[in-house]
């Protein structure tokens, strides 16, 4: 598999790691976004045996000049994008009623607004360069399709649910474009990440069925591998046992 992979990141680390491992063991030359970059440079080292090469960019997701400036390095260095995952991802306990409207509003810069940023981005990019076949990979959540029964937990399910109107609208544009670009959701249950850390949420029950990061990271390789003619355009992930 070759190809130029960009990807980009914020809460849910775990993600990030396994799935640029899984990307660059496949052969490609990816690039990190993310406001640490010496945990992609880290994460860089440990991938040096394989064929393909990761390549960190620090970048502050809720500052579209540090994206624009990531995208410009990336067309001067390689040229093009090949690959969008859309993996940053904010939670916060905020509840409507009394939440922080700076909570709010991180969630809907990183989640939605980022989102939609990089991927505008990136598609611009294989319209530059004629790429036909490239593929914009939206990390979802099951939060993007029901609201969970979990307190504070409201606003960054309607963000989610954003990604999901968004993922849909992006593949019927490229339909009307008559491109070959596939757009897929990936939507997972709960996943063993640093999203909630970051957040300072409440650790979950240790008897609550979980899936680790590497379980997603696997299905964007598999998506990768979807016939030419193929087209996955939701793909709900949980665990065996989940119960909402």
């Amino acid at each position: 598999m070759e190809g130029k992979a960009c990807r980009r990141d914020g809460g849910q680390r775990r993600h990030r790691g396994a799935i640029c491992k899984a990307l660059v063991r496949e052969g490609m030359t990816v690039v990190g976004l993310a406001r640490r970059e010496e945990k992609i440079q880290k994460i860089a080292k440990e991938l040096e045996q394989y064929a393909g090469k990761l390549h960190a960019r620090k970048v502050d997701l809720k500052n579209e000049k540090e994206i624009l400036a990531a995208f410009q390095w990336i067309k001067e260095t390689f040229k093009g994008v090949h690959l969008m995952v859309n993996n940053a991802g904010l939670v916060g306990k905020a509840p409507l009623t009394s939440g922080d409207s700076d909570i709010w509003r991180n969630i809907y810069e990183v989640n939605v607004l980022a989102l939609n940023i990089c991927t505008r981005e990136a598609v611009q990019s294989m319209f530059a360069n004629n790429i036909d076949d490239g593929y914009v990979i939206n990390i979802n959540s099951i939060s993007g399709h029901r609201l969970l029964p979990i307190d504070g937990h409201a606003m960054y399910a309607a963000s989610k649910h954003g990604v999901t109107i968004l993922t849909d609208a992006l593949r019927r544009e490229l339909v009307n474009k008559k491109t070959h670009i596939k757009v897929t959701s990936i939507s997972p249950g709960l996943t063993d990440t640093e999203i909630f850390e970051a957040a300072k949420w409440p650790a979950h029950s240790p008897d609550t069925p979980i899936m680790k990061a590497e379980d997603i990271a696997d299905q964007v390789v598999y998506l990768l591998k979807t016939p030419p003619n193929i087209q996955i355009t939701e793909l709900t992930i949980v665990p065996v046992g989940f119960q909402f």
